[in-house]
């Protein structure tokens, strides 16, 4: 069986990863964790740059050098679907959540050794000023949005004002502004609405998951019970065909057996007669 054609559904869209509204075939889990090996080899060389086309492009070749007929856009896709679950999953903060998607762990490897890469490199230029070290993490946080999909500025821009907005609120309520304190009753119904959101889309794709999981196992059943009618169906041929020959071997015996009487009966009358007309000669 095909890689491509064993998929598993931990996307937002279940049964099919789009790049340009086509179809494609259903990545497997095998596929998947394959996809995610090699993004986390070239993982620091999109942490150094944005421009990543390249890279993808260096990853749907290894993927069809794999087997799998991926392309970039794909891949981008596909990874850009399982770094969303997976935050959805660390925002949720439920072990059985996280259990239920089977590429958490994976995912938590690749961006673990990506912030140890960061703070590696910041303990490296140990010797810098507080502003250095306070540019540095703000280029490493800069980094970890913007390597993973280039297209996701405006979504970090959007990241960064509610950063603002919150530092402001902390800093009224420290100061006694009490216009800065009242807002932060709006940003806590913001955060439990956002969280709200995440858990009704999770919940939606665990059950379409589980129905993926159970129309797979259904036709994995059905077609285990067609090969065993297959097999008993040729055991049957097979059994009649022996019996047909069995049957042959009888029928030729018995044919030999009669003709072998037939001449013995003919060859007992030829004699007979020579018999005779000797005496008769005589």
């Amino acid at each position: 069986m095909d890689h491509s054609q064993l998929h598993n559904p931990y996307s937002a869209a279940l049964n099919i990863d789009t790049a340009s509204g086509d179809r494609f075939p259903q990545w497997s889990i095998q596929e998947t964790r394959d996809l995610l090996i090699i993004r986390a080899d070239l993982d620091p060389n999109f942490m150094e740059t944005k421009r990543n086309k390249v890279l993808w492009e260096v990853i749907s070749t290894r993927m069809k050098e794999k087997g799998y007929g991926r392309s970039a856009d794909q891949c981008k896709c596909k990874w850009k679907n399982l770094v969303t679950r997976y935050k959805g999953c660390e925002a949720m903060e439920a072990e059985g959540m996280r259990q239920q998607f089977p590429f958490f762990n994976d995912l938590q490897t690749i961006f673990t050794a990506r912030m140890q890469r960061m703070l590696w490199l910041e303990a490296e230029g140990g010797g810098a000023t507080a502003s250095t070290s306070k540019k540095r993490k703000k280029t490493a946080a800069s980094q970890y949005s913007s390597s993973d999909e280039e297209d996701e500025n405006e979504e970090s821009e959007g990241e960064k004002a509610v950063g603002t907005r919150r530092k402001k609120i902390i800093k009224g309520k420290e100061t006694g502004n009490p216009a800065a304190g009242t807002s932060s009753s709006n940003v806590s119904s913001i955060i439990n609405g956002v969280k709200g959101i995440m858990e009704g889309y999770m919940k939606q794709q665990m059950e379409m998951e589980m129905q993926w999981i159970k129309a797979y196992e259904a036709r994995e059943e059905e077609r285990r019970v067609k090969e065993i009618e297959w097999r008993q169906k040729m055991e049957a041929l097979e059994n009649e065909r022996i019996m047909m020959e069995r049957r042959w071997r009888e029928r030729e015996e018995q044919r030999r057996i009669i003709e072998e009487a037939r001449a013995e009966r003919r060859d007992a009358l030829i004699t007979t007669l020579l018999h005779k007309l000797r005496r008769e000669d005589m």
